[in-house]
């Protein structure tokens, strides 16, 4: 299965945080599900360091392309078709890091690794 993280769930996997449901941990750690970060979690992540919503991830957001390789977590780039069915997701959810990650996995084929269940109503798998 491949695996698209949500912006907590690459947090809580590596502060190694009890948040991260057992099958979400098991999933993420069993190499035969390739995991992919999205790189609007990236663009969170640095966004909420810096205005100070997430402090503890300083360490994250400057190091994040060698976190992932040391993971051995994929890079997905943001695609004009990616950015084209976010915008147009009928939705009236405003977080555009949420909508990116939902237009990915759509496109992309793969589950999204959430806690949140306001992705069910998009019609993609969620793991949790």
């Amino acid at each position: 299965m491949r695996l698209l993280l949500d912006t907590h769930a690459l947090l809580w996997w590596l502060d190694g945080d009890e948040q991260l449901s057992v099958s979400a941990r098991a999933a993420m750690g069993d190499e035969a599900n390739p995991v992919w970060v999205s790189a609007a979690s990236a663009w969170e992540i640095a966004t909420k360091v810096r205005i100070g919503k997430l402090p503890q991830a300083v360490e994250v957001a400057e190091r994040l392309p060698e976190i992932l390789s040391e993971q051995l977590f994929t890079p997905l780039p943001i695609s004009i078709e990616h950015a084209r069915r976010s915008g147009l997701l009928q939705s009236d959810h405003r977080d555009p890091f949420d909508r990116m990650l939902i237009a990915q996995a759509q496109i992309e084929g793969m589950a999204l690794v959430s806690n949140e269940k306001l992705f069910d109503q998009f019609g993609v798998q969620r793991l949790w």
